[in-house]
């Protein structure tokens, strides 16, 4: 019986990182009895529910939003050339999956249009990918059908608008025309509507949970924590491992194939430092070059944010199952994608989020404003072949005019449902209004409260060839025996946000590689 932390022999397989795709992934692959397979977790891996802090599976809290919670890592990231940010990914069974906020929301069906084109590969097309987006979830508002499974690992609810702030943002979002969304998980037009969640009866059911707990009884699979994989090992060209830190000693733990799933900041991190990435970066690094792979870390793909507080006009009832309330999908002034906007409704106070609590008396609550265009800028580039220097990360958020309108679009809206008489009902208005008729003064006010969604995507982005890194399996362009199967290889984020998207990309990648 493999139980966390028990060694076994050489595995076919070596998958660094249990989060949202790596769990899939090391789930679907060891279903082949005849497929040994190793995953290596940077943090803990309980054997059990019971091994879970209260505080991660609370889907009141989101633990994402504390720098300092113990199952998080930060890193040290530039939105803008002049303004810092801490960013923060999860550091347990389960990963970001672990500490997000349980939104689980599928990309639309544009995402992987753009997506399959591309890769070349209509494996990435909403018609491939939707038995795979049914076998991954048990919906339990829907059931099974066309579009919804009843039968996989995952869990989905959507929130409840009953609470009186989420009911006040319908009534809201009715006055000023905009539409029921009934299904989020559906490719209707944008709208209103519940958040489709990971979260049932107020437990956060993270990938880790579902996918691989069940798991550990087989033979075939073992999964290790405590495990600071520190490059991939290459062998005449191809990747026959993986250099490992666990319990203060260094070893180099061989296997059949690699696949990264460490997410879209520590993946393109262990390319540079396995020599895979911009020979001339680098070379500056001090990192040999095995492979010129301009692509890894040429940029990224990721939602720039702002939170607007509102003042209740008299105590409401603390959230009950999910911080999550409603959510609005709008399209910026230049329509360049339907819903390329999203509002969403926080109905456990910011100083809640941030502080681990989900009542905070007297404090103010939030719309999070976010614009989900896709789009690449940015940069994340290794500065030295120690990997024990951060890289630097740079977002590129706000350099072009349509950057700055599509937040000042998706500001106003805020603004616009704060003000009608619908809200006005529990809300007597924003806690900071911002001056809405100048553009450069709006611009401004969004500039000093910039923050991100934390769906970073790209790094690692797939493709033919030229400003590619993978193939459309994952497979690292060059180097036989390696794969990347997590967000950096979706070339944009999607018009939503990425969770749902990075456990079907481990559930894309195990399909095509029990395929082979």
């Amino acid at each position: 019986m493999a139980k966390p932390g028990t060694p076994m022999s050489r595995p076919d397989v070596l998958v660094v990182g249990a989060g949202g795709s790596g769990s899939a992934l090391a789930a679907r692959l060891s279903e082949d009895p005849s497929r040994r397979v190793l995953v290596l977790e940077a943090g803990p891996v309980p054997a059990d529910l019971s091994g879970f802090p209260e505080s991660l599976l609370d889907a009141r809290l989101v633990p994402g939003a504390q720098a300092d919670h113990p199952a998080v890592s930060t890193h040290l990231v530039r939105l803008t050339p002049g303004q810092a940010y801490v960013a923060t990914r999860g550091r347990y069974l389960g990963g970001s999956t672990t500490v997000n906020g349980g939104y689980f929301i599928r990309a639309r069906e544009a995402d992987f249009t753009r997506w399959a084109a591309a890769a070349g590969d209509d494996l990435w097309s909403y018609e491939r990918v939707l038995p795979l987006l049914r076998r991954m979830e048990n919906d339990l508002d829907l059931g099974g059908g066309p579009l919804h499974g009843d039968g996989g690992p995952l869990r989905v609810r959507r929130t409840s608008l009953a609470h009186p702030a989420a009911e006040a943002f319908r009534e809201a979002a009715r006055a000023l025309g905009y539409p029921e969304e009934a299904d989020k998980n559906a490719q209707e037009a944008p709208g209103f509507g519940a958040v489709p969640s990971n979260a049932v009866d107020g437990i956060r059911i993270n990938t880790g949970i579902a996918y691989l707990l069940s798991a550990l009884s087989r033979p075939n699979l073992t999964v290790r924590g405590g495990c600071l994989v520190r490059s991939v090992a290459i062998s005449g060209g191809r990747a026959t491992g993986v250099v490992v830190e666990h319990a203060g000693r260094t070893e180099v733990i061989e296997a059949g194939e690699v696949v990264l799933c460490a997410g879209a900041f520590v993946s393109p991190h262990l390319l540079h430092l396995s020599g895979l990435g911009p020979a001339r970066d680098l070379e500056r690094a001090g990192v040999p070059v095995v492979a010129d792979l301009p692509a890894v870390g040429a940029a990224l793909s990721d939602h720039p944010q702002v939170a607007l507080e509102w003042t209740p006009r008299e105590a409401l009832p603390e959230a009950s199952g999910s911080w999550l309330g409603g959510a609005l999908h709008l399209t910026s002034s230049r329509g360049a994608e339907p819903g390329d906007l999203e509002v969403l409704q926080s109905l456990v106070p910011l100083a809640g989020l941030v502080g681990g609590a989900v009542s905070v008396p007297g404090a103010p609550l939030a719309f999070l404003a976010s614009v989900q265009t896709p789009r690449r800028a940015g940069r994340l580039r290794t500065e030295s072949a120690d990997p024990r220097v951060a890289p630097r990360i740079d977002y590129g958020y706000l350099e072009t005019e349509a950057d700055r309108g599509a937040l000042r679009d998706v500001v106003r809206a805020v603004a616009s449902l704060v003000a009608t008489d619908a809200f006005g009902e529990v809300s007597s208005g924003l806690v900071e209004p911002a001056a809405l008729d100048d553009d450069n003064a709006l611009d401004l006010w969004i500039a000093t409260r910039l923050g991100t969604s934390q769906h970073t995507c790209g790094t690692v982005p797939m493709g033919i060839e030229g400003d590619s890194a993978v193939d459309s399996q994952g497979r690292v362009h060059g180097v036989p025996g390696l794969r990347v199967a997590d967000t950096s290889i979706l070339p944009t984020a999607p018009l939503r946000g990425p969770a749902n998207t990075a456990v079907l990309t481990g559930e894309l990648i195990a399909a095509a590689m029990r395929a082979q």
